[in-house]
């Protein structure tokens, strides 16, 4: 049986945004308290989380822990995001993953693969990927 039959209810639309904001906290297996900060915030303060259940956070974050431990795991995630995230907000889950892995002010080389690797799967083109990862970057910068 994989992660993903294990999955009891689709995810909802929030739990998919979550799942990638983790996923990217872990890309380079460390989880940096800044990208968890970085997480909380975004939950609590964006409009889209406005009627979440904080207490998901939890659930949905050892759900992509499970999957990373998977051979096939990525693939999986990227299958549960799809099916749970309308296109629409394709570029919505690929600016908050930027917003997290900017938030420690470094981008290691395995965040950057794990951001490819989503601009792929979400079909983010070059041109708006690079908006995206600029306007993240703005928002991040430190004196």
């Amino acid at each position: 049986m994989s992660a993903q039959d294990t999955q009891p209810t689709p995810w909802s639309l929030q739990d998919a945004l979550v799942a990638m904001m983790v996923a990217t906290s872990i890309s380079d297996e460390r989880i940096r308290t800044l990208e968890l900060l970085s997480i909380e915030r975004i939950v609590n303060h964006l409009p889209l989380f406005a009627a979440y259940d904080a207490d998901r956070l939890q659930v949905i974050s050892q759900t992509v822990f499970d999957l990373m431990e998977e051979e096939d795991g990525l693939d999986a995630l990227f299958g549960l995001v799809r099916s749970s995230l309308p296109e629409k907000f394709f570029e919505t889950a690929y600016a908050l993953c930027c917003d997290v892995a900017a938030a420690d002010g470094r981008l290691r080389e395995s965040e950057l693969r794990f951001l490819e690797e989503t601009r792929y799967e979400l079909t983010i083109d070059r041109l708006h990927g690079a908006a995206i990862e600029r306007g993240a970057r703005a928002r991040h910068l430190v004196e």
